[in-house]
């Protein structure tokens, strides 16, 4: 049996992938699926397809394609969260910031260099008219990291998604301070060229599992019960995400929607140049 790793946060936003490893669907299609778990979100991820640590990992939209166009071998192989992220946007308890508009002179905390805590705040910055400068970035690798960083008053500022740090502003480790909602769908999942040329029909098997299993997921009565008490998310809070999150159900990405984040991180300077999206995407073949 072939052996494909995935890999993901660990967040509600992945329990469709995790409901098809539970319910053995990738097995009944001939392939073993090892999941693994990158607390340091995207940018961690990134560097395990880069590094061949992982095949498949589900991704912030901008920064797989930060990453690629910088010279990851990895593919955008499928859209995976089709609505946008909000993020939390958070500070220390103590720390005397709290208005969203007075950060953009502030420290920031990132997991990691082109992740989205770190490519948010310049995409935030950026439609407001103001500018990040490189030196205000500490990188403390996950959210743990962000945690003592901001209580510590080594940083002032750190983005991440808003239902995981809920329940740590109401336990009074963080301070919410903003919100923030990216402008294009948040997630996509993107595969290592090394495993879409050596293994392209496994990795479409795979993708078709996980497009049945978001379909289901998403006429499923009991989603929000099961994310409410698996991510320890309050039942209305995990209702209100649920109802404004939807996920693919098929491969497509938009063309559009590539070009709108590569205009976007070139105007944040994040890139340097505009090219063609279809370097970004695997060219399926018949497959």
């Amino acid at each position: 049996m072939k052996v494909i790793r995935i890999g993901g946060v660990p967040e509600h936003f992945n329990l469709p992938i995790h409901l098809a490893l539970e319910s053995g669907a990738f097995e009944e299609v001939g392939i073993k699926v090892i999941w693994n778990n990158y607390e340091g979100g995207t940018g961690e991820m990134a560097e395990a397809l880069q590094n061949g640590d992982c095949d498949i990992c589900a991704l912030l939209t901008e920064g797989i394609v930060s990453n690629i166009l910088k010279g990851n071998p990895s593919k955008i192989v499928s859209g995976y969260v089709k609505s946008p992220l909000t993020w939390g946007i958070h500070s220390g308890i103590n720390n005397p910031l709290n208005n969203h508009a007075d950060i953009y002179d502030k420290r920031i905390a990132i997991s990691r260099y082109g992740s989205g805590s770190h490519l948010m705040p310049i995409v935030d910055a950026l439609l407001k008219d103001k500018k990040i400068d490189n030196a205000q970035f500490k990188v403390i690798n996950n959210l743990k990291g962000a945690i003592q960083s901001l209580n510590a008053m080594e940083t002032d500022v750190f983005y991440w998604e808003k239902y995981t740090t809920k329940p740590l502003v109401q336990q009074n480790l963080l301070k919410k301070i903003g919100e923030y909602v990216t402008p294009w769908p948040c997630f996509v999942l993107a595969a290592s060229e090394k495993i879409i040329n050596s293994q392209p029909k496994q990795v479409s098997k795979v993708l078709r599992v996980i497009h049945k299993s978001c379909a289901q997921f998403m006429e499923n009565d009991e989603a929000v019960e099961m994310v409410s008490k698996r991510y320890g998310i309050m039942k209305e809070d995990a209702i209100k995400w649920y109802h404004g999150t939807e996920w693919a159900t098929d491969g497509w990405v938009s063309n559009k929607m590539l070009k709108n984040v590569i205009y976007t991180l070139r105007e944040a300077n994040i890139i340097s140049e505009n090219v063609d999206t279809n370097q970004l995407i695997w060219q399926r073949n018949s497959i």
